[in-house]
């Protein structure tokens, strides 16, 4: 059986490895080794760091609600509490947004809420 070398085949991968790290800084976009090892760390991070983000994002939420919650005369965990148990089914992303941009909206769930 005949030897079958790669080039054509190894040449596309390597010019598309440099294609993806073309950004980077110094020889992890010129190098093909080096700029493997990059994109290999640089595609981990974008898969850990997409999770981290809806972590951060509800952290985020629940601070400004229980900022908001506090003028209001409550903290969060009394007003999640209220909510549940006055059946309001929000989620935390627009209640923080409500709290945010229509603190007259907010102050009205809180009171619908520490009502019963």
């Amino acid at each position: 059986m005949a030897r079958v070398k790669g080039g054509p085949k190894t040449r596309r991968r390597h010019k598309r490895v440099l294609a993806q790290t073309s950004g980077q800084f110094g020889a992890r976009h010129k190098h093909f080794r080096k700029a493997n090892e990059a994109l290999l760390h640089a595609l981990a991070y974008a898969t850990r760091d997409r999770r981290n983000r809806r972590r951060d994002l509800r952290r985020l939420w629940i601070t400004r609600i229980n900022a908001a919650a506090r003028l209001h005369g409550t903290t969060y965990s009394r007003l999640m509490h209220a909510l549940k148990s006055a059946n309001i089914q929000i989620d935390r992303k627009v209640l923080a947004d409500l709290a945010v941009r229509d603190p007259n909206a907010f102050s009205a769930i809180v009171q619908a809420a520490t009502a019963t």
